[in-house]
C-alpha cells in the first residue's frame, strides 16, 4: 500500500514571521480597551518589580545598617517602608492578574474569529483544493496549529512584553545604581544571547518540523478510521501498522529533537545566571570594602542581578513557543489567503408565475423556475427548462493529463441522458463541469442558452441536484438529513420524498421513525438505506435538473425494482443525468453517450447501440461486470 502522505511540503521557516506576528495582533486588536487595559497592567505590573527592589538600597543604608550594635531603635521608619515596599508590590500582583485575566479573554475571542474566518474560507475554497489535501492536513489548522497560537496569545505575548518591560527597566536601575557593575552584567547578557540564539534557532526548528509530522499522522489516522473495513478485508493490518509506526517514529524524533533543545536550554541558563550573581557578588564586594560602593547599593543591585537573568530565561522560554506558534498561524493565513473559488455570474435562480400575455415575472410562491438575467433596461426572465449543451469541450484536472477531448453532447428538456464506459473514462467529469466543480480549458458549456459562467453558482448548484455514488449523512435526525435538500421543506414535504425514494417503509421501523438520530455518517444504516436517503435528500430539493452518479451502486437488484417507479416519478419532467455501471438503469435513457479515454464513440438509445454491435454491445452482453436483467 502505498503511502499516502509521503508527498507533505519540506520543513521551513516562517516566510515572513514578522507579518505573521502582526497579522495575529490585528486579530486581537479588536479588543482595543481591553488590550490598552493590559498594556497598563504589563507597565505597572513590571514597575512594581523594579520600584520594589529599589527600596532595598534605603532600608539597608538608612535603617538595617545604622542598627547594628544599637540597643533601642526606632522602627516606625521602618515599618513604614516596608508597609510602601508591600504595597507597591501588592500593585503589582494585582495588576498581573489583571492582565493575565484579561489576556486570556482577548487570546480566546482572536481564536474564536479566526477559527470563524477559517472555516468560512474553507467554504469558499474550489473542490480542486480540497482534492489536493488531506483532511488531517486541513483538521490541524483547526487543532494544533490554533493551539499553539492560543498558548502565544494568552501567554507568549504577555509573557515576553513583561520580560523586556522588566529587563529594560532593571538596566535602567542598575545603570543608576552601578555603572561599573553594570559593565559586568552586559558582558554575562552577551553569552546568554548567544546561547539563546544557538540553542532556541535549533529547537524551533524541530518544534516546526513536529507540526508537519503531527499533522501527517493525524491525517493517516482519520484515513485508516475511514478505511477499517478496507483494511480488514484485505488483512492489511501489519501493512498500516508499519506505516503508522513510521509516522509515529519521524513525530517522536521531532519532538525529543524539539523538546530536547528546549529543555536543555533552561539548565544553562540557570547555571549562566548563578555564575553571573556569583561574579557580581565578589566584585561589588570589593568595591563596598574599598569604599567605591556601599552595601545598600550592593544588596539591591544584587536582587537587580536575578531579576535581570529571570527575564531574559523567560524570553528564552517563550521564544521556542512564540516560533512554534508562529509557524502554526502563517499555516492557518496560507489557508485564509488561498484563492477562493470564482464566480462571476449575473444571473439568478428564482421562483416565476406566467401571466395572460405569457411572459414570466418573478413571485416568491410562483409554481416555475425562471432565470432572472439582468438587461441594459432591467432583468430578462428565461423559464428554467433544463436545456443542457456541451459544445467541443477539452478538459483536464492537471494541465498535461487532459481527461475529455473536444466533448460535444446536448440533453433537451425532459431528456434522461446516460454515460457509461469504462473506469476513467470521463463521465463523472462531465457532471462536475455541469455544476462548475471545474471550469473547462476550452469549449463552452450552456444552460437553456445561457452560458453556465454567466450563472451565480449557488443558483446553478440549486437548479441542480446530485445522488452521489458515496451518499454521505451528516449528524442529525433522519428528517433534518433529507431535508438539507431543501432547507424550507416541511415534514410532509420531508415524508413525500421518502416515499418517492421507497424509503419511507424503512424508515418507520427505525426506533425513533423520521426522529431517528444518525450518527457516524449512518454507520447504523445499511449501505443500501443510506442510499435511498440520499435520493429523498434529491428528491426534496425539486431541482429541475438531476444527476445520478452510480446513484444506484450500492442498492441490490431487489430495491432498486422497488424504486425504479419512484425514480421515474422523480425523473418526470426533469432533465436527468445518468451515470451508471448497471445497464438496466440506463436502457430507458433518451440517449445513452458511451466514452472512451475523454471522448464519446457512441451515442444513441439502448436498442440502436445494441444494433450497432460496437462498444456498448460489449457492455450489454456481459464483457465488464454488467448486470443483464
Amino acid at each position: 500500500m502505498a503511502r499516502p502522505h509521503g508527498n507533505m511540503p519540506p520543513v521551513r521557516r516562517p516566510k515572513n514571521a514578522g507579518k505573521t506576528l502582526l497579522r495575529v495582533v490585528g486579530y486581537a486588536g479588536k479588543l482595543r480597551i481591553q488590550l490598552i487595559l493590559v498594556a497598563i497592567g504589563l507597565i505597572i505590573s513590571s514597575g512594581a518589580n523594579v520600584a520594589g527592589t529599589y527600596f532595598l538600597k534605603p532600608v539597608i543604608n538608612r535603617y538595617l545598617v545604622p542598627f547594628i550594635g544599637q540597643e533601642q531603635v526606632d522602627l516606625s521608619g521602618f515599618i513604614r517602608i516596608l508597609l510602601v515596599m508591600a504595597g507597591v508590590y501588592l500593585a503589582g500582583v494585582i495588576a498581573s492578574y489583571g492582565y493575565n485575566r484579561l489576556m486570556l479573554n482577548i487570546a480566546t475571542r482572536s481564536l474564536k474569529k479566526i477559527r470563524t474566518d477559517l472555516f468560512s474560507a474553507m467554504q469558499q475554497l474550489p473542490i480542486r483544493f480540497f482534492d489536493t489535501h488531506t483532511h488531517g492536513e486541513l483538521m490541524s489548522r483547526f487543532t494544533n496549529d490554533t493551539d499553539t497560537l492560543r498558548e502565544m496569545l494568552g501567554n507568549g505575548i504577555p509573557h515576553f512584553i513583561s520580560s523586556f518591560l522588566s529587563v529594560s527597566g532593571v538596566f535602567i536601575m542598575m545603570l543608576v545604581l552601578s555603572p561599573a557593575l553594570t559593565v559586568l552584567v552586559l558582558f554575562m547578557l552577551a553569552i546568554m544571547l548567544f546561547v539563546v540564539k544557538t540553542v532556541g534557532g535549533k529547537s524551533g526548528l524541530y518544534f516546526k518540523k513536529q507540526q508537519q509530522e503531527l499533522g501527517r499522522m493525524n491525517g493517516y489516522i482519520e484515513e485508516m478510521i475511514e478505511g477499517q473495513k478496507v483494511v480488514k478485508i484485505f488483512s492489511r493490518e501489519k501493512r498500516v501498522n508499519e506505516d503508522f509506526d513510521a509516522l509515529n517514529e519521524s513525530l517522536c524524533e521531532a519532538a525529543t529533537n524539539a523538546n530536547s533543545f528546549a529543555n536543555v536550554l533552561m539548565p544553562i541558563m540557570g547555571n549562566l545566571s548563578y555564575l553571573h550573581y556569583a561574579l557580581t557578588a565578589v566584585v561589588g564586594g570589593i568595591m563596598a570594602v574599598m569604599g567605591v560602593s556601599d552595601i545598600g547599593t550592593l544588596g539591591a543591585f544584587l536582587q537587580y542581578t536575578r531579576s535581570f537573568s529571570q527575564p531574559i530565561t523567560q524570553i528564552s522560554q517563550q521564544f521556542n513557543s512564540i516560533l512554534s506558534a508562529l509557524a502554526g498561524a502563517e499555516r492557518i493565513f496560507a489557508l485564509l489567503d488561498e484563492p477562493k473559488e470564482e464566480d462571476h455570474g449575473t444571473v439568478t435562480l428564482v421562483r416565476a408565475c406566467r401571466g395572460e400575455d405569457g411572459t414570466l415575472s418573478e413571485s416568491e410562491n410562483g409554481p416555475l423556475w425562471a432565470w432572472k438575467q439582468p438587461t441594459d433596461e432591467g432583468y430578462r426572465y428565461i423559464e428554467v427548462l433544463g436545456d443542457v449543451r456541451l459544445e467541443n469541450v477539452t478538459f483536464g484536472y492537471e494541465e498535461n493529463k487532459i481527461v475529455l477531448r473536444d466533448v460535444s453532447l446536448y440533453a433537451k428538456p425532459g431528456q434522461k441522458i446516460a454515460f457509461v464506459g469504462s473506469t476513467g473514462a470521463g463521465k463523472t467529469t462531465i457532471t462536475n463541469l455541469i455544476n462548475r466543480f471545474y471550469d473547462i480549458a476550452e469549449g463552452s458549456i450552456t444552460y437553456d442558452g445561457i452560458p453556465i459562467t454567466d450563472i451565480k453558482k449557488p443558483d446553478l448548484r440549486r437548479s441542480l441536484s446530485m445522488v452521489l455514488q458515496d451518499a454521505h449523512l451528516f449528524t442529525g435526525t433522519v428528517r433534518d438529513n433529507i431535508r438539507y435538500g431543501r432547507l424550507d421543506a416541511t415534514d410532509e414535504e420531508v415524508e413525500e420524498a421518502a416515499r418517492l425514494a421507497n424509503a419511507h417503509s424503512f424508515i418507520r421501523h427505525l426506533p425513533q421513525g423520521y426522529d431517528t438520530v444518525l450518527t457516524a455518517d449512518g454507520g447504523n444504516l445499511s449501505q443500501g438505506q443510506r442510499q435511498l436517503l440520499s435520493i429523498a435528500r434529491a428528491a426534496v430539493a425539486d431541482p429541475p435538473v438531476l444527476i445520478l452518479d452510480e446513484a444506484t451502486s450500492s442498492i441490490d437488484t431487489r430495491t432498486e425494482a422497488l424504486i425504479e417507479k419512484g425514480m421515474d416519478k422523480l425523473m418526470a419532467g426533469r432533465t436527468v443525468f445518468v451515470i451508471a455501471h448497471r445497464l438496466s438503469t440506463v436502457r430507458n435513457s433518451n440517449a445513452i453517450m458511451v466514452l472512451e479515454h475523454g471522448k464519446i464513440i457512441e451515442r444513441g438509445d439502448h436498442d440502436s447501440l445494441v444494433a450497432d454491435k460496437g462498444k456498448y454491445y460489449q457492455l450489454y452482453t456481459g464483457s465488464f461486470d454488467m448486470d443483464l436483467d
